[in-house]
């Protein structure tokens, strides 16, 4: 597989009679970014379960042997009866106290959180903490559905930014699905545009236009390029 981490080859998935993902083929590289971004209903969140065999599918889904994959999940946001504790959430990792600091202090938490209870925290406080939970285990693919989704404009901001700085830092592959398109091209080394099958896979600056935006969102929709940094 030379330096891919996965191979997508005609990748489909039905429920029933109807078809959620068509034909999808796709690789990604260590290291990438790619993020995923598509329409409500497009089958964003459906591909990456299918990755990671969550559910049934046709085609073939090849990972890199032994490679380490964390997941999470859209909008995954406690109630706030709930009283599970920031703590305790790590308990399920079986991790050191340094270790759950370590991570909490790379995405600019400090331990002082480790008492409250999830459901009082913050939109960006909880997913600067699912990062860190994610991270924990040193996995080497990170896979988020919607890591913004209930974020204000700036937090969004400071997770992405997060996540730009982390992968540089401990080289990972980062797999994003977005609603975003202003982040695709300071993000993404490759953009897959989903509606149940592929309407365009490459850099964004190859292949994010109008024509393939409103083959993908329909009517007109405008794309200004960013720098990439």
């Amino acid at each position: 597989m030379t330096n891919n981490v996965l191979e997508v080859n005609n990748l489909t998935v039905s429920f029933g009679d109807d078809k959620i993902l068509d034909n999808l083929s796709f690789v990604i590289k260590e290291k990438e970014n790619l993020v995923v971004v598509g329409p409500n209903g497009a089958g964003k969140s459906v591909l990456l379960r299918a990755l990671l065999g969550i559910l049934p599918y046709k085609g073939e889904v090849k990972w890199k042997p032994n490679i380490r994959i964390s997941y999470a999940p859209q909008k995954f946001f406690p109630p706030r009866e709930i009283p599970l504790s920031v703590e305790e959430f790590f308990d399920f990792k079986h991790s050191s106290q340094k270790d759950i600091k370590k991570w909490l202090e790379e995405v600019g938490l400090s331990d002082d959180i480790l008492p409250r209870r999830l459901g009082n925290l913050s939109a960006g406080q909880f997913q600067r903490v699912m990062i860190a939970w994610s991270l924990i285990d040193n996995p080497d693919v990170l896979l988020f559905d919607e890591p913004t989704s209930g974020i204000d404009i700036e937090g969004e901001e400071t997770i992405y930014n997060l996540l730009a700085r982390i992968e540089k830092e401990i080289n990972l592959t980062i797999v994003i699905i977005t609603h975003d398109l202003n982040i695709v091209y300071k993000f993404a080394d490759n953009v897959l545009c989903l509606n149940k099958k592929a309407i365009c896979y490459g850099t964004p600056e190859n292949v994010l236009n109008a024509e393939s935006l409103k083959k993908l969102y329909g009517g007109s929709i405008k794309v200004y390029a960013h720098d990439h940094a």
